[in-house]
């Protein structure tokens, strides 16, 4: 309430200013008497703490002119930051509406207006108004951006791909990383009708763009596993491991059927030397729990509980201390078994619920790895949570 109060101040200075001005008289007390009694109306609402009624009288003395656009096209916004977004439209339009805006004014109304669209959730009329911008040249790379926006929000990625290009050619940042999941979005779209050929050609695409999109990989290896092609398969997930080694949760258990499917003679020896070998480039928990699980199926249940106490040393973890109890539990009897069995609820309670992806550029954190932030819309920024609680 006090930041719009203090916000309107100018406004009503600004309108007492003009009138002032425009009204010329030739004495102080003739000038008083010929101001419009509506500023003094408004003042008094401002005065009163009825920013609403105060607003309609301002904007009813602000005439547009080249004076005053930039005072509407504050208020505008100011609205719309507000939520008032019908108010910001009904600004903005009747401002595209004067026929004495020059060209620049009128490109910055449309701009604003197109906005509010968005905010009201009418994104076919906010792409005609920055369509409208690119054609004449105006305002161009907000407009563009605001399209990427658009098309993102209604999952055209072919136009979210064109648009991305021309950003990228006026001089903005990369876009590649960005292009690239938009072809990995279209990769979904051709998987969910089955078309595993036409993905794969949109994951090449994706790769050509960013060399190191871990989506791309990992879609390609999933592809791959599926169609029992596990050569492939290890090929796309050993190349998440040098795009982005923090994914390598997203890979490991994929990474198991690969090397279980290859049926070879020794494929746990296999699994087992792939395991140690990631234990020295990786500091999270999930490759210890996948060899504790190994070492427990093929030499026992002893050397597994040595081995995960012996990495609890080195990295604490409550999901390792969590299955150094499972693992414990097996051989347990009489009250130490019930007192390990409470501990076991003690970590699964701690467990619970806890997040396990955030986002590096915004914090938020779930339980689902979204390629896209939900919150700050950022690609490429969530990724698995470290730590005592995490990996």
């Amino acid at each position: 309430m006090y930041e719009l109060l203090w916000l309107l101040l100018p406004v009503a200075a600004a309108s007492g200013w003009i009138m002032a001005r425009r009204s010329a008289p030739p004495t102080p007390r003739s000038r008083a008497r010929d101001i419009n009694p509506d500023y003094f109306q408004g003042i008094n609402f401002l005065l009163n703490e009825q920013p609403d009624k105060a607003i309609e009288v301002f904007i009813r003395l602000l005439e547009v002119d080249s004076d005053t656009v930039e005072t509407h096209l504050a208020l505008g916004n100011l609205f719309r930051r507000r939520g008032e977004v019908d108010r910001a439209i009904r600004i903005h339009q009747n401002l595209i509406a004067r026929p004495t805006l020059s060209v620049s004014q009128r490109s910055a109304a449309l701009l604003e207006l197109g906005q509010d669209y968005m905010r009201a959730g009418w994104l076919d009329r906010a792409e005609s108004l920055f369509d409208e911008l690119l054609e004449g040249g105006l305002h161009t790379l907000p407009a563009l951006r605001h399209l990427l926006d658009i098309y993102q929000q209604e999952k055209e990625w072919d136009k979210a791909i064109a648009v991305a290009k021309r950003l990228e050619g006026g001089a903005g940042p990369s876009m590649q990383p960005v292009i690239a999941q938009f072809h990995c979005e279209l990769a979904e779209q051709a998987l969910k009708k089955g078309d595993d050929n036409q993905a794969g050609q949109f994951l090449k695409r994706a790769l050509g763009h960013d060399k190191n999109c871990v989506r791309a990989s990992l879609m390609q290896g999933r592809i791959a596993l599926r169609a029992e092609n596990c050569k492939a398969a290890l090929k796309a997930f050993r190349q998440v491991e040098e795009q982005d080694i923090d994914y390598l949760p997203e890979i490991l258990e994929q990474m198991r059927q690969c090397y279980e499917q290859a049926n070879t003679p020794n494929t746990s020896g296999a699994l087992k030397d792939y395991l140690l070998g990631i234990l020295g480039r990786y500091d999270g928990v999930s490759p210890v729990l996948m060899l504790a699980d190994l070492l427990a199926r093929t030499e026992g249940d002893a050397v597994a509980v040595e081995f995960m106490t012996e990495q609890l040393r080195r990295r604490p973890s409550v999901r390792g201390l969590g299955r150094l109890i499972e693992l414990n539990l097996l051989g347990a009897s009489g009250k130490g078994k019930d007192d390990l069995l409470i501990l076991r609820d003690l970590v699964a309670q701690l467990l619970k619920n806890k997040p396990i992806y955030k986002c590096g550029h915004c914090g938020f954190a779930g339980k689902s790895l979204h390629w896209q932030c939900p919150t700050c819309k950022e690609w490429n920024a969530v990724k698995p949570i470290h730590g005592v609680e995490g990996e």
